[in-house]
């Protein structure tokens, strides 16, 4: 008899699941090779085509969340330089099985190397295109796991995601994997249990698993014991969720009755076409990073992507980011080459260092806020004088929009707190409109440790002292100095979290749109006098 193995990973989706193991790889069959470099590029060029033209039929299946991450995937294989660097081995004699997987390994290594855990999970997309392009070549057929498993491997594409039917059941185990990548956007949207970053599970196709991804844990063939404790566990969490529901439509007030804001973080405008309005405080976070996918927007693309969010909320406040590129989120014609990235030209530091490239961007936003109730915020605030320098720029670009007679509205000006520089010394910041406690980074800066590296997961809590401290000092100062303090990092939803936050002082928190439920729920759950 096999030993029993229960091991640990990091929630990317919460829930429950058991069922039979799953193995998922990527297998491939032998490719044979023709020999001569005009053949093997043509097969390639087919290969791609006919890949991308699988991913295509995905997409049209698919709902809109579910086409927009393939459609990252099919602009990858469209893109030339992707498949350059194998089509140029190809010239020199390699074979096209092997100088596609070479090319596409040295693409995902640069993914996998970034800084920003956005970055990182990309990868993921990377290694699908690399798979499925192979399979292509070598005439293999594509996994599809049955109903109701538990899929376990390193890591899962979105395509082999979207293949399997989660009707049934079924949990998702990977030894690698992130909590940030698409596969765990579109898990958390179905609603199907997730850890990442297990490390080392022992396990063999159709063991029996029991996956408890509310508290991070596996069991591999689980004796009675374990069993029972899982149904309790499950049960319990169903009830909770049964509850959140019925929590999504009213105030979120705590047990002892004080009112909480719970606003939601969006990525691009068509995210809040599917969110009631009623069921939030506003947007407490508008990326605007999607703008700048594919080169520099200009000011009319911004201003319609900023009035729609703007018209959606009505009198509810809107906060939009200005935007967070850097050395790891490369922007054509914007972002640099750095050694370390994370650390160096990113955010408001950009922006300023780009002023050309800012002032559009202000623009759009100036113009936008008289559709609505705009706050403005700036990433990565380490001094005060880059706060006044961007609030500077607004003003002189306010003054020559008066001059030319265009409508617009000078927002409240705020600053993002996550670097820690920020939260030991708020009071170096006092003429901010607000302040946004940007709780993933600040945890990560504060630890020492990213929160989508398995290894080092575990240090990455926003409930260690350290963490809390900094969040109750903005807190405090913001209270005493009647300035408004919201947080806007995944941590504003896990109901763990909450008790600590609110005892923090928070009052406002802004969360991912799947994340209300359980939020609401958590606050109504919690006593601050208890």
């Amino acid at each position: 008899m096999r030993t029993r193995l229960n091991a640990t990973g990091i929630v990317a989706s919460v829930g429950y699941a058991s069922g039979p193991l799953y193995l998922i790889d990527a297998a491939t069959g032998p490719y044979v090779a023709s020999g001569a470099p005009d053949t093997e590029a043509a097969r390639l060029r087919a290969a791609i085509a006919q890949a991308s033209a699988e991913v295509a039929a995905l997409m049209a299946s698919a709902d809109d969340d579910s086409a927009l991450i393939l459609e990252f995937q099919v602009a990858m294989m469209e893109d030339e330089s992707l498949a350059a660097p194998a089509f140029a081995a190809i010239g020199e004699g390699t074979d096209a099985a092997i100088a596609w997987t070479a090319a596409l390994d040295a693409e995902i290594a640069g993914y996998v190397a970034a800084e920003d855990g956005y970055f990182r999970a990309r990868s993921a997309d990377l290694r699908d295109i690399r798979d499925r392009v192979l399979r292509v070549l070598t005439g293999a057929s594509s996994q599809r796991a049955p109903a109701g498993a538990v899929l376990f491997g390193r890591d899962l594409s979105p395509s082999q995601f979207l293949a399997t039917d989660w009707g049934q059941g079924g949990g998702i185990v990977l030894l690698a994997g992130s909590a940030a990548s698409h596969v765990a956007m579109l898990a958390r949207a179905r609603g199907v249990p997730m850890l990442v970053g297990v490390g080392d599970l022992q396990a063999a196709n159709d063991d029996l698993v029991l996956v408890d991804a509310e508290h991070g844990k596996v069991t591999v063939l689980p004796d009675t014991a374990e069993r029972h404790e899982f149904l309790k566990a499950s049960t319990a969490h169903l009830q909770l969720m049964n509850f959140a529901r019925t929590q999504m439509s009213k105030p979120a007030v705590t047990s002892d009755g004080i009112a909480i804001d719970v606003l939601v973080n969006i990525a691009e405008p068509s995210d809040v076409d599917r969110i009631a309005v009623g069921t939030c405080d506003g947007v407490g976070l508008m990326r605007t990073e999607f703008l700048f996918n594919h080169g520099l927007p200009d000011e009319e693309t911004q201003y319609a992507a900023y009035r729609h969010v703007l018209e959606w909320a009505g009198d509810k406040p809107v906060t939009i980011r200005t935007v967070d590129a850097g050395g790891d989120k490369p922007v054509s014609g914007f972002t640099v080459e750095e050694t370390n990235p994370f650390l160096g030209l990113r955010g408001i530091r950009l922006s300023l260092s780009r002023p050309d490239v800012f002032r559009v961007q202000i623009r759009a936003l100036l113009r936008a806020a008289v559709h609505g109730n705009l706050k403005v915020m700036f990433p990565m605030i380490s001094l005060a004088a880059e706060y006044q320098a961007a609030k500077a720029l607004f003003e002189e670009e306010a003054a020559a929009l008066a001059a030319a007679g265009v409508a617009h509205k000078m927002p409240p000006l705020g600053i993002m707190v996550e670097v820690p520089a920020v939260a030991i010394a708020p009071v170096a910041f006092a003429d901010v409109a607000f302040f946004s406690i940007g709780s993933n980074d600040l945890t990560q800066y504060v630890m020492a440790a990213g929160r989508d590296n398995g290894a080092v997961a575990a240090l990455n809590d926003v409930r260690h002292p350290a963490v809390l401290a900094l969040i109750e000092e903005v807190a405090r100062y913001g209270a005493a100095s009647g300035i408004p303090v919201s947080l806007c990092g995944d941590a504003g939803g896990d109901p763990q979290a909450m008790p600590h936050l609110l005892r923090a002082g928070l009052r406002q928190l802004s969360v991912a749109p799947a994340q209300l439920p359980l939020a609401k729920a958590a606050i109504v759950r919690t006593s601050l006098h208890g």
